[in-house]
């Protein structure tokens, strides 16, 4: 497993990297990120993604069905809280609850977690403004990592593409290295509910969304801070020819707004 699944704190200052270079400004192409921006992340684990949001004094609502990590984000941001500035729920998107409608949905590494991800799309909508727009970053089921076989503990999480065996095949082989239960489980989960961009496309226009702006990464903006790798664009005649592309780009950023 690498360091940064043991490390809380690293892996909350790679998100907030991330956000800052790479995120914000994609965003900002869009919808202006400041004062008067409200946003809801879905997924927000331990809340890294939104820090260089609220600095930039924007007010942030997370929900995520991980309590510890809610707990860690509530005691992180603190101060932000105390200023109300900052909400950090223990919820699941689908029974969270609110009046307000947000200027930006945020969902960074969270549709490939999420099954029925037609219903998700749907859902959203009852949280975003008439001229909201939703972020979405996800790694391609089909690419070398889209399994997330990374978080294994044995030399399985090194071997790409890995998670594409056949269900039991791929199952037998966690048991055989003497994988934890618990991340055989969620592993198995991943590979059930991962998302393709093709599916993606398909879930977006059958819920009249309209795509603003789509960018492929052949590799991903938050190497740079992972792997010491300079982010690169994916070619764009690859990323034009549908379900080859999911093998090579190891992440996808996606601006939508609901027609």
């Amino acid at each position: 497993m690498q360091e940064r699944h043991q490390n809380e704190e690293l892996y909350f200052y790679e998100q907030s990297f991330t956000a800052q270079k790479y995120i914000i400004p994609f965003i900002e192409e869009f919808k202006a990120v400041n004062s008067e921006t409200l946003i809801l992340e879905v997924g927000t684990n331990k809340g890294g993604n939104m820090e260089e949001f609220l600095k930039r004094d924007c007010k942030v609502v997370g929900v995520d069905i991980n309590e510890p990590a809610i707990k860690f984000a509530q005691n992180k941001f603190k101060s932000y809280i105390d200023k109300q500035k900052a909400e950090f729920i223990f919820e699941d998107i689908y029974n969270y609850k609110t009046a307000e409608k947000f200027d930006l949905i945020f969902m960074k590494d969270t549709i490939e977690h999420i099954p029925n991800q037609e219903k998700l799309m749907s859902h959203l909508k009852y949280y975003l403004k008439s001229d909201g727009i939703i972020f979405i970053q996800f790694p391609p089921w089909y690419m070398p990592f889209g399994g997330h076989q990374q978080i294994m503990e044995s030399k399985f999480s090194k071997i790409p593409y890995i998670h594409l065996f056949p269900t039991f095949l791929y199952k037998f082989l966690m048991k055989i290295a003497k994988e934890d239960q618990s991340t055989i489980d969620e592993l198995l989960y991943i590979k059930r509910v991962g998302i393709s961009i093709d599916r993606l496309k398909r879930i977006l226009k059958s819920n009249n969304y309209q795509i603003l702006k789509s960018v492929h990464y052949f590799i991903n903006p938050n190497y740079e801070v992972k792997f010491k790798l300079k982010p690169r664009v994916q070619w764009a005649w690859v990323s034009s020819i549908p379900f080859l592309r999911n093998f090579v780009i190891t992440s996808s950023y996606y601006i939508v707004s609901s027609k």
